[in-house]
C-alpha cells in the first residue's frame, strides 16, 4: 500500500530527502517526534531578532543596539516558546545560549550595513504550483538593489559549507528565486546566504538558466519522493550526519 505524499515541498524537505531518504520518511511521512536541538532553536531566535531589526526599525536606525534590543525582546518571550522550554536548559546553559545568539546577531553587522539596504519584505511566505507539485517556503528577506533588481537574502546560523558543498547550499535559495518568479512574475537577480557563525557571505547570480535548472532538479526530487512513496522504498544514506540523526536507533544500516 502506497504511502501518503507530503502535501508540499520546501527547500528544507528537498535537502532532507537528498541527504537521507529514510530519515526524510521518518520525519515527513511517518511524522515521528523529534526533540528540538539548541542549535535550531537558537537559529529561530536569531532569525526573529533580525526580522525585528528590519521590520520595526526604519533605515538609519538599524544599529547594533537596536539589534540587541530585538534579541532581548525575543529572549523575554522565551517562556512562551514550547521548543525552548523542551530544551530544559539550566541557568548556565541559558546564559551560554543567549551569549552565542548575541554573537551571531553581532556577526551580522560584519557582513553588511543594514542601513545601506532597501528591504521590502521579511519572513515572506511564498507558495506556488510547479508541474503539479505544491512548492512553498519563507524568504528571510527580500531587498531591492540600487538598480531596481531584487535580491533574496537567507540567514544561516550553522557552519559554512566547504567548497565541495557550496553549490548545494545555494539550492534552497535558488528555490526561493523560482518561487519569486512564479508568484511575482519577476525573478531576483541575486541570491545571498549570510552565514553568521564565521561570518561569511555566499552570493550567486540568479539567471533564467539557474532557475530552469533548479526547476528541473526540484521536479526530479519530487518524482523520486513519489516513487519512494509508491514503493515504500526509502533507503538510508550513511554518512557523517548519521551521528547526529534522531532516527539512528531505527535505521537498518545500524541494526547490528
Amino acid at each position: 500500500m502506497a504511502l501518503d505524499l507530503p502535501r508540499t515541498l520546501t527547500p528544507s524537505k528537498v535537502s532532507a530527502f537528498t541527504s537521507c531518504p529514510l530519515a526524510f520518511r521518518y520525519s515527513q511521512i511517518d511524522r515521528l517526534p523529534e526533540p528540538p536541538s539548541p542549535h535550531s532553536v537558537k537559529g529561530t531566535f536569531v532569525h526573529a531578532a533580525l526580522e525585528g531589526l528590519f521590520w520595526r526599525h526604519p533605515e538609519g536606525q538599524r544599529s547594533r543596539a537596536a539589534a540587541e534590543a530585538e534579541l532581548q525582546r525575543v529572549w523575554a518571550a522565551r517562556a512562551d516558546d514550547a521548543e525552548f522550554a523542551e530544551l530544559q536548559l539550566g541557568a548556565d546553559d541559558e546564559a551560554a545560549f543567549l551569549t552565542e545568539a548575541g554573537r551571531l546577531v553581532d556577526n551580522y553587522f560584519l557582513l553588511e550595513d543594514p542601513d545601506s539596504v532597501h528591504t521590502i519584505g521579511v519572513e515572506i511566505g511564498v507558495e506556488t504550483v510547479v508541474d503539479g507539485m505544491r512548492l512553498r517556503g519563507v524568504i528571510d528577506r527580500l531587498d531591492v538593489a540600487d538598480d531596481g533588481s531584487l535580491v533574496v537574502v537567507d540567514y544561516k546560523t550553522g557552519r559554512t559549507p566547504s567548497e565541495r558543498f557550496e553549490r548545494g547550499s545555494l539550492g534552497g535559495v535558488h528555490i526561493y528565486a523560482l518561487l519569486c518568479e512564479s508568484m511575482l512574475g519577476r525573478a531576483p537577480d541575486e541570491v545571498r546566504l549570510l552565514y553568521l557563525r564565521e561570518p561569511v557571505a555566499i552570493c550567486a547570480k540568479s539567471t533564467p538558466q539557474t532557475i530552469t535548472g533548479q526547476r528541473r532538479r526540484t521536479v526530479a526530487v519530487w518524482s523520486a519522493i513519489t516513487r519512494a512513496c509508491d514503493t515504500e522504498d526509502f533507503r538510508p544514506q550513511v554518512g557523517p550526519l548519521c551521528d547526529y540523526c534522531n532516527f539512528r536507533d531505527l535505521c537498518p544500516a545500524f541494526a547490528a
